[in-house]
């Protein structure tokens, strides 16, 4: 009945976006962030029932680059689109990409515990240069263009493919340095080099300037907003296929590398 009384104020409306899991371009499972995934839940939960704001939960260890600065940029530009102030609440970690992620918000609030940080870039393999040999087996590799096998881990590593992948790597870097200093700008302290790959933990996050406080999503939305604020959830929906192939048929290659980035914190 409240709709149709003009003069009955309705209480302010908070949409909460959760974003969990590893960023990348798109996996088999479908359990990845990504931007193609997020959009038509970023655009909903922006303009939907005239939200009074838009909190972003973040547990995410990283992934792509490409993904984490798309998804980011995409919650910028619909936040100045509709002047809709912007709150991230960072729950286990917000890590690498997870940051990235962070920075959309306007404040970024941790819990005691969380694990932020981690602003740098890497690059992980394996290499088998004596493996063929050991093994009698003769590979053939012809090539159009002298960088096309640009680090093949068959083959002993050479100094001008490291130099080269460090080529490739900086620019993410700096790419993502601008991103950090642009959206903490007058936040960070200054002659602290805080782009290390380092981490830091709840307070001490704070402290660094990556981190705004330490506070939980429910009681701070209702000191901004009032007790009476009205929280509404938005998240990626899968269908029962999606569901159930993601556990049968995820490969576990997949897997194992989506552990490996949630174990280096931890977790």
């Amino acid at each position: 009945m409240k709709r149709f009384i003009p003069f009955l104020k309705s209480p302010p409306r908070v949409a909460v976006i959760r974003l969990q899991g590893v960023i990348s371009a798109g996996g088999r499972t479908g359990a990845g962030l990504n931007d193609a995934t997020l959009a038509p839940v970023i655009e909903k939960a922006f303009k939907r029932g005239k939200p009074a704001a838009v909190a972003l939960v973040i547990n995410s260890p990283g992934g792509s680059p490409v993904q984490s600065a798309l998804i980011a940029a995409r919650i910028r530009r619909l936040a100045e689109e509709k002047s809709i102030p912007v709150h991230a609440f960072v729950e286990d970690v917000a890590a690498s990409g997870g940051y990235w992620l962070a920075t959309a918000g306007d404040d970024i609030w941790v819990d005691d515990s969380s694990v932020i940080g981690s602003i740098g870039v890497i690059s992980a393999s394996f290499g088998f240069p004596e493996f063929l040999t050991r093994h009698g087996i003769e590979r053939r590799v012809h090539t159009a263009g002298k960088s096309k096998s640009f680090l093949d881990p068959f083959r002993p590593e050479k100094p001008e493919d490291v130099t080269r992948l460090r080529a490739i790597l900086e620019p993410i870097h700096e790419a993502f340095k601008a991103q950090v200093s642009t959206r903490r700008q007058g936040k960070l302290p200054e002659g602290q080099d805080l782009f290390t790959g380092d981490v830091w933990v709840g307070q001490a996050a704070v402290d660094h300037g990556l981190a705004d406080g330490v506070a939980h999503l429910v009681p701070t939305l209702k000191a901004v907003y009032g007790d009476k604020v009205k929280i509404v959830p938005y998240d990626v929906k899968k269908s029962i296929f999606q569901r159930f192939s993601g556990r049968i048929l995820g490969e576990a290659m997949d897997q194992i590398e989506e552990r490996a980035l949630w174990a280096r914190f931890g977790l």
